[in-house]
């Protein structure tokens, strides 16, 4: 009956350590500093996105269509990703979209906002040309 209890109060425990668990909000992130560097990276790289077009069209349709179409949706992209690095750069300090500082390009395209979808809206920070880096480790030795 010992082992019983013990083995009860042993599992009430880790399940009240389980139920404990406060973790950040999902918004928390996102934060005025964010907006600030959002704003400058899209006024600063923005234009970035004519080549990135140029290249994801010329992949896609071919080489007609990325040096005429991927030269046009580059160009509006790169427009808007201005106007909302201006429009940022203004109300950094607001929590405009929705009282928070989340980017205002949407997920869907239901209210007639820019998608989210790398290949066919704009992310949150403007595209980078060359290797990507998204890892932060190498094989590289340091000395």
């Amino acid at each position: 009956m010992k082992k019983l209890l013990v083995i009860a109060s042993t599992m009430v425990a880790l399940c009240g350590l389980a139920a404990a668990d406060i973790q950040a909000p999902p918004g928390s992130q996102y934060t005025a500093t964010r907006k600030l560097g959002r704003a400058v990276s899209n006024i600063l790289y923005g234009f970035m996105e004519i080549p990135e077009q140029m290249v994801r069209k010329t992949d896609d349709y071919g080489r007609k269509a990325g040096w005429s179409y991927g030269v046009v949706d580059g160009t509006s992209r790169g427009l808007r990703r201005l106007g909302y690095g201006f429009y940022e750069l203004v109300t950094f300090t607001c929590p405009t979209y929705r009282g928070t500082f989340r980017p205002p390009y949407e997920k869907c395209g239901l209210d007639n906002r820019i998608e989210m979808n790398v290949k066919d809206g704009l992310s949150e920070f403007p595209p980078e040309l060359g290797p990507e880096t998204y890892y932060t480790h190498t094989r590289s030795q340091g000395y």
